[in-house]
Parts: C-alpha cells; sequence; structure tokens
C-alpha cells in the first residue's frame, strides 16, 4: 500500500532512525530535544519483553513520555504483539514493526496496526513494518505482504550485545529487493543492528530506506558530529 506518508518518506530517503535506548537515560529529555535540533527525523525504541530475545527494556509509558517531533519508530521484539499494540498505538508510536518470528497472529498484528488511529496526527496512518531476524528465510515476509508498509531485515541477533554487522546481510537486501520487485510491491525497507560510523557508507549502498543506528550516534558525547557525518555519508552514497 502507497500513501503520501510512505510517499514522503521515501522521497526523503535514506534516513537514519535513532535507537534512543542508546541515550543516556539520565540525560534522556537533553538529549532527545538535541536529536531534534539536530535534524533527526525519527526516534528507534527497542521494546523488549525478555521472551522473545534475552534483554527486557522499556513499554508504552515510556514511549509516551518521550517528547519530541520526530516519529516514534516502534520495534516489538516481543511474543504475542497483538496485546501491546493498542498501548503502543496510544503512545504515539507513528511506525510499529513486529517480527515474523513472534507468534501465531502476526498477520492479525499487522491488521490491527492499521485499525489503530494515530495519536500524533490522525489524518496519518500509523505504518506496518514486518522484521526478519537473519536465520529467518526471506520467503516469510511474503504471507504478509498485502498488510505491510515496511520490510526490515535485522543484521544482528536480536537481544545480545556487541554484535558486529552481519556480512549476509547484503546478500539479503539484494534478494529482497528483486522479490519486492517480481511481486511488484513497493514498501520502504529498513536495515537494523551492526551499523557504525565505519559501515554506514556500505550499508547506504544496499538501497535501504531506513537505517537503524543507536550507539554509533552518541559514542563520545558527540551526537551532532556523528549524526551528521552519518547522514552526510549516506546522502553521498544515494547521490
Amino acid at each position: 500500500m502507497t500513501t503520501p506518508f510512505i510517499d514522503e518518506l521515501k522521497k526523503s530517503a535514506p534516513l537514519l532512525s535513532v535507537g534512543i535506548m542508546s541515550a543516556d537515560l539520565m540525560r534522556l529529555g537533553e538529549q532527545v530535544a538535541f536529536l531534534s535540533e539536530c535534524g533527526v527525523r525519527l526516534l528507534h525504541f527497542d521494546i523488549m519483553d525478555g521472551c522473545f530475545c534475552p534483554q527486557l527494556t522499556a513499554g508504552p509509558f515510556f514511549v509516551k513520555g518521550i517528547k519530541t517531533k520526530a516519529l516514534k519508530d516502534i520495534h516489538l521484539l516481543v511474543e504475542n504483539p497483538v496485546r501491546l499494540i493498542p498501548e503502543f498505538a496510544a503512545a504515539g508510536a507513528d511506525l510499529i514493526t513486529v517480527h515474523a518470528e513472534s507468534g501465531r497472529h502476526v498477520h492479525r498484528a499487522l491488521q490491527l496496526i492499521a485499525e489503530q488511529k494515530n495519536a500524533n496526527d490522525p489524518d496519518r496512518p500509523i505504518l506496518r513494518g514486518i522484521a526478519l531476524n537473519p536465520g529467518t528465510p526471506l520467503t516469510a515476509f511474503e504471507p504478509f505482504l498485502d498488510e505491510t508498509d515496511m520490510v526490515f531485515l535485522v543484521a544482528v541477533n536480536p537481544g545480545f550485545p556487541k554484535q558486529r554487522f552481519i556480512e549476509a546481510t547484503n546478500e539479503r537486501c539484494l534478494v529482497l529487493k528483486r522479490m519486492l520487485a517480481d511481486a511488484r510491491k513497493n514498501p520502504l525497507i529498513g536495515i537494523d543492528g551492526g551499523v557504525t560510523r565505519d559501515n554506514i557508507g556500505a550499508v547506504s549502498a544496499l538501497g535501504a530506506d531506513i537505517i537503524v543506528t543507536g550507539s554509533a550516534v552518541f559514542e563520545g558525547g558527540r551526537i551532532k558530529e556523528n549524526f551528521e557525518s552519518m547522514q552526510q555519508c549516506m546522502n553521498n552514497v544515494a547521490h
């Protein structure tokens, strides 16, 4: 499905979605405000339940408490996401991604996202994403294509810290693009995990619309310099 919102994001691509869980939580409000001043368009929230993957992070109250003009990009790394979708929509989600591996009712989860009102702008839909772990065959996303606005390739095994970008993601992205072209579908494509200032150029060259990064932006407290250098690198590759 194509909407003006999706079209606008595609025209702005490639976009960095900055993982807010990598911020200094003791200075969270200050750093969120600074990210907006730097021009960050998307804030990425990794919501982990300690079951789907080992870590336990935050819930809808945390998301709602973040005051920002940026789009809230919610990545539900949880089992049975259907139970949580209305709460995260009410908390201000602009994009919600669920995992193909997250349970029996993934199709229903995507339908449910489409039924929610966007708390930030009732005239704008909440975009629906499907994410695939590194070991999941690409064909797993095909049953959900008619209910999906975004396809995310996760380039690390989620929930395990200090991992490197899995190089097989490069070929997976190329194959995914061919599969989408064959199906005559044009969702947003995202890559999430292991993206650093050193590899942002190579990742950008894969042609994704949204690239998620976390600690690379906050490293050394040089948020503005890190974000601008990564965004510039992406723009140079795109052009």
